[in-house]
């Protein structure tokens, strides 16, 4: 055969498969048995094989797998992969809906789709071909697991159809059915090798793996939920869900159109009963706007869409008998009490321990080791102990009494009155403590200094090469090549890690020092109202408070903090290691305090800007972007579509509204 006749045939076997494909994962509604399909595709690999110049990156080869990823690179979300709220509460749905009602009027309807437990994916088109795999990571910046993500069947490697915009976007969840879990789980225990958790770890674990054949052989399954673009012109998200099938996604067949809160609570019902016949897990029901209109003017909090929410099942309870009672502690001192249990099979998983939380904790249940307790899982995710079964307790236990010194160095534990937890207060010497905190300042929310794990901390620790954070920046490649599990060039990424971290900017290293309370939010905050650690140092309590967020506990935290002659020192040794400790003329560029003393709630939509860019130009000009409207809101700068509820309550208290084009000429003014 030559090449040309070997291309056309090439081209005919891949939209033979890709069709079949579609119709047994998509519409599930095969025509040909799995043996003829499997002759197509060695017809094809044979071929490819015969020919590697006309492997295209959409060929269903690339299913079989077989590509070796060493390293999954991060990649940045053009749109932000951010949380649903949750709620287990009936009335809450109640509650959402009348809100919905308030900002957008009586006419609305609601999509109600099943929340698959598995893994959020973000995959990305370029004219019809699939680009780019991202996992959901932080929901800003994710893990590049397109190769693997190849492998699975029910994603399109091509779109099918004419009709979609050059570049695109479709979030899905990533998930493994209970059959094929069932059966993987059945022969490892035949072979004497432990089973899988549950089927979310499981397909988390099977998507970071290095060798794509072995994802390929799992059969994982994808479920498309959303669309995104720029040029995606359709508003209603039941219709994007309908388009995105034509397409070629697999759409859960469970999804349900709805016309108001009746509709969702009969959608609610039913599930609760009929989940556990479902041929994968769901943790819950997700509710969603249909209007995409009425979905932006209904806009978003800091974490999550107000106009859409996730129901989720009260969690299964099992009981087991309390073995014993470890204490673990915490980077910032702080002991958690951990039950160590009889094995028990909790919601697809075995549970060995659970937290108690603290000392109040366990007397309010009156625990006592040997007992017989109740678990549960919060959000069948992290299992909890709830309670007692008194009944069942044997005879001559005792109540428990909570460690006096700490079970790391052996420092007198203290509790501050009002506080319910214990904390070692010996932070400068506390081996976990300081392990903590260097775990922190290197992660990736923080300094992100890759090759940095848990593991090599601990190593470098041990070989006495770090008391602290600011030590790592004194390391050569020489000195960590001879420790265990190292070699010239894992020692040569790390070292390019640490100097990398040096340009991190100013928000992130206040975030990676650890301060309590301070988190990513708050040191952002913190960051753009201060300008430089040497300001912020010297801010007292009144000038602290007058950041947003910041009340009395935070701001003595951080007056505490730089008061300690120990944390004044390592922030000076990090500045002498060249660590950004103030925002960069570049990031300070367009930055004003025309807004100062000023705050803004924001309604609608935009057409010059984005909600978050209109956040981010208060913030930037001096401004307070507050959520609601008080008598303390200074504007409300409007779009169009503003909530109805907010513009009333702004006519009543003699609120100005802004038109965007009037803010505009506001944070201009000179």
């Amino acid at each position: 055969m030559d090449k040309n006749t070997a291309e056309k045939e090439i081209e005919k076997l891949s939209n033979e498969i890709e069709e079949h494909n579609y119709k047994y994962y998509v519409l599930s509604q095969p025509t040909i048995s799995d043996y003829e399909f499997d002759k197509l595709l060695d017809r094809l690999i044979t071929l490819e094989k015969q020919y590697p110049e006309l492997i295209k990156p959409d060929s269903p080869s690339q299913r079989v797998g077989g590509a070796i990823t060493k390293e999954f690179g991060t990649v940045k979300h053009k749109y932000p992969m951010i949380s649903l709220s949750n709620t287990y509460s009936i009335e809450e749905l109640k509650d959402f809906d009348e809100r919905v009602r308030k900002t957008v009027g009586d006419r609305y309807e609601y999509v109600c789709e099943l929340k698959y437990d598995g893994v959020a994916i973000s995959l990305i088109y370029e004219k019809g071909l699939l680009t780019q795999a991202v996992t959901r990571g932080d929901g800003i910046q994710g893990d590049d697991v397109t190769t693997n993500v190849k492998t699975i069947s029910s994603v399109p490697l091509r779109i099918k159809g004419h009709d979609y915009p050059d570049e695109f976007e479709v979030r899905g969840e990533i998930f493994m059915p209970l059959k094929g879990f069932r059966k993987l789980n059945a022969e490892r225990e035949e072979e004497g090798d432990e089973p899988f958790a549950n089927p979310r770890n499981f397909a988390s674990g099977t998507l970071k793996m290095q060798d794509s054949a072995e994802v390929a052989r799992r059969k994982l399954d994808n479920v498309s939920y959303y669309l995104l673009g720029q040029k995606v012109h359709i508003d209603e998200h039941y219709e994007c869900l309908m388009k995105i099938k034509q397409w070629g996604f697999k759409v859960s067949e469970y999804v349900k159109l709805v016309k108001n809160i009746e509709g969702v609570l009969n959608f609610v019902a039913k599930w609760e009963t009929d989940r556990h016949k479902l041929p994968f897990e769901i943790d819950g029901i997700v509710i969603k706007v249909n209007s995409v209109s009425q979905q932006n003017v209904l806009g978003f909090t800091a974490k999550s869409p107000r106009w859409a929410v996730a129901f989720k099942y009260q969690p299964l309870q099992v009981e087991t008998v309390l073995n014993s009672i470890s204490y673990q502690v915490g980077r910032t001192g702080v002991i958690t009490p951990v039950a160590n249990l009889h094995p028990v099979l909790l919601a697809g998983t075995t549970v060995r321990r659970a937290s108690l939380y603290n000392a109040d904790n366990i007397n309010k249940m009156d625990m006592r080791v040997g007992d017989t307790v109740y678990v549960e899982k919060g959000g069948e995710v992290i299992p909890k102990v709830t309670g007692v079964n008194i009944a069942k307790r044997p005879p001559h236990t005792h109540r428990i009494e909570f460690i006096t010194v700490c079970p790391e160095c052996h420092t007198k534990l203290v509790r501050s009155e009002g506080d319910a937890r214990h904390v070692c207060p010996n932070h400068k010497n506390c081996p976990p403590q300081i392990k903590g905190r260097i775990e922190h300042f290197v992660g990736r929310k923080a300094m992100n200094i890759e090759s940095m794990g848990s593991e090599t901390i601990e190593l470098l620790l041990k070989h006495n090469l770090i008391h602290d954070a600011s030590d790592l920046y004194d390391l050569t490649a020489k000195q960590i090549e001879p420790l265990e599990r190292m070699a010239e060039k894992s020692a040569a990424n790390i070292i390019a890690g640490i100097e990398a971290s040096k340009t991190t900017p100013f928000e992130r290293v206040l975030f990676a020092l650890g301060i309590i309370h301070v988190g990513e939010t708050l040191a952002k905050k913190l960051a753009r109202r201060f300008k430089s650690m040497d300001a912020l140092m010297r801010a007292d309590m009144d000038t602290l408070l007058g950041v947003s967020d910041v009340g009395k506990t935070i701001a003595g935290a951080l007056i505490d903090y730089f008061k300690d002659e120990d944390n004044r020192r390592l922030i000076k040794k990090l500045e002498n290691k060249g660590i950004r400790f103030a925002v960069s003329a570049e990031e300070m560029s367009g930055d004003t305090d025309i807004l100062q003393g000023k705050s803004f709630v924001i309604s609608g939509v935009f057409t010059g800007h984005s909600r978050d860019e209109m956040i981010d130009l208060i913030e930037k000009n001096g401004g307070k972007h507050v959520g609601s409207v008080s008598s303390k809101t200074s504007f409300i700068v409007a779009g169009e579509n503003m909530g109805p509820a907010k513009l009333e309550k702004a006519k009543r208290l003699n609120i100005p509204v802004l038109s965007e084009e009037e803010f505009m000429r506001m944070i201009n003014k000179k």
